[in-house]
């Protein structure tokens, strides 16, 4: 599919919603559950998330779309949230994530990008030069790529319990 600003918006509409309803009244045991060590619960995960919408993809657009040389993205920190979400529960977790993404997606929809924008580029630390379009898409598949990651790692608590089925069930074999 070939990157569109209204169909990257549907999807990062419904993350704060998915992760509501799929989250919001699960047991300790399911919300901390992890694949071992040096891996992320979903407690983990929504902190990443929240942390991404203040530091990462409005931020860097903002720098892409500014009249300042050179656009260079600040590194982004992958672990910041261990810090940053420590006394939280998930619910509070929840709604600064839903709050943040909402006030993250006006400031995009009051962009109104054009093309021409949307092709402007700038400078990621790692990976050198991207576009505003390819910054918004990967936001789009970063979401996807979180909630697959719950998914997985809460799969995989039941990966001894499912006996002989284990190998119709592809999300445990990853």
């Amino acid at each position: 599919m070939t990157y569109n600003l209204s169909k990257a918006i549907e999807i990062l509409e419904q993350t704060p919603k998915t992760l509501r309803s799929f989250l919001g009244d699960l047991s300790d045991e399911w919300i901390y559950c992890n694949e071992g060590e040096n891996t992320w619960c979903a407690f983990d995960i929504v902190g990443h998330l929240i942390h991404g919408e203040k530091t990462d993809w409005i931020t860097r657009l903002h720098i892409i779309l500014s009249n300042t040389e050179p656009k260079m993205f600040n590194p982004f920190d992958r672990f910041a949230q261990f810090e940053l979400s420590k006394g939280r529960t998930l619910i509070e977790l929840l709604n600064e994530f839903e709050n943040l993404r909402y006030q993250n997606l006006n400031t995009l929809k009051n962009l109104n990008l054009n093309e021409d924008q949307l092709n402007l580029k700038g400078l990621h630390p790692e990976l050198g030069e991207v576009t505003s379009s390819e910054l918004l898409a990967s936001w789009v598949t970063h979401d996807l790529g979180h909630i697959a990651q719950i998914s997985r790692v809460m799969a995989k608590q039941y990966k001894t319990e499912v006996g002989p089925w284990i190998k119709y069930i592809p999300i445990l074999n990853v």
